[in-house]
């Protein structure tokens, strides 16, 4: 994309849009990409569901996250929110895009087939643009984890940005897989973007009647029947496609810091919960985490001093 993606901000060349249907919803959306200056972070504008039809901005931080059944939630959902923004930010995330403006005309990031891979495609078919403003790291400095019940997330120190992420079903279809390896742009377009999201036939009723999954259907998602098996005629794009889903929506949960993360995050049976609770115990505890300019030196600031590094301000809420 000839651009410096390790020393610089970036955001879009051009606007993009996309036009689907919300997976949860079954609402028809368009939302549109559109460039945005050093520091923006990534906004999201909606309705704020008033008479008035007028927008509010929310911003693409854990601080904003107002729920996690099924998919990640930025507002409140019984008011200005977006949902399902998952598949969309680990897009950003693993390009290394820093700014953009998401333009909405409904509460759902469209699903798309499901993954992440149109988002990848438009992205990289658009090209970045850099800017004038350093990029900014958060680095695990000790171990930090949380459970729930039987699962469990973690972060660790490493050089580097890795996901180690292991998943345990009853279900003979997809039964016990872990997907671990360093996440750069490559393996996250090759091994991770095409995995599709995936759910069980035996659910749909209790899912609609929740108001969940009024748009799934199998150019969405991978369904598994009653007997067990892959309902989808094409079966699936990896063989275990249901774990390097989970990884996906890992990726981009954990966007929601605000700042590529430099080290190792971990998890056992998690999900959208456990991936907003394990990044909130990081970006609460000071000791745990600091500021670098670039994952390929040491520079290290303390936390307050931000301005000498251009921190963005989207990551340095949580300080």
């Amino acid at each position: 994309m000839g651009i410096n993606v390790l020393g610089y901000q970036t955001t879009l060349r051009e606007k993009i849009s996309f036009s689907g249907v919300g997976v949860h919803s079954g609402q028809e959306v368009t939302m549109t990409l559109l460039p945005a200056e050093a520091n923006s972070g990534i906004i999201f504008n909606v309705s704020d569901n008033s008479e008035s039809g007028d927008t509010v901005d929310l911003l693409a931080n854990l601080k904003m996250v107002g729920a996690t059944d099924l998919c990640t939630v930025l507002g409140n959902p019984a008011g200005a929110h977006v949902a399902t923004i998952e598949h969309l930010m680990a897009a950003l995330r693993a390009l290394n895009v820093d700014n953009v403006i998401v333009e909405m005309d409904a509460s759902e990031v469209p699903v798309m087939d499901g993954s992440s891979t149109v988002f990848v495609e438009a992205i990289k078919s658009t090209g970045l643009t850099s800017l004038a403003a350093t990029r900014c790291y958060i680095r695990v400095n000790k171990p930090i984890r949380v459970e729930m019940g039987t699962s469990w997330g973690e972060f660790v120190p490493y050089e580097g940005t890795r996901f180690e992420v292991e998943i345990d079903f009853e279900c003979e279809a997809i039964g016990r897989q872990k997907f671990a390896s360093d996440i750069t742009e490559e393996v996250f377009c090759n091994e991770l973007s095409r995995a599709r999201t995936f759910g069980f036939m035996k659910d749909v009723e209790r899912l609609w009647a929740a108001g969940f999954a009024l748009g799934s259907s199998l150019e969405n998602s991978v369904v598994i029947g009653d007997d067990n098996r892959i309902i989808n005629p094409e079966g699936l794009r990896y063989e275990d496609e249901f774990v390097r889903h989970k990884t996906l929506d890992a990726v981009g949960d954990l966007a929601l810091a605000g700042a590529p993360i430099i080290g190792c995050f971990r998890s056992y049976r998690g999900g959208h919960k456990l991936n907003s609770i394990a990044l909130e115990a990081l970006l609460s505890d000071k000791n745990a985490f600091d500021f670098v300019e670039s994952p390929m030196t040491r520079p290290q600031v303390r936390h307050g001093e931000l301005v000498a590094v251009n921190a963005p301000a989207y990551a340095a809420s949580f300080v």
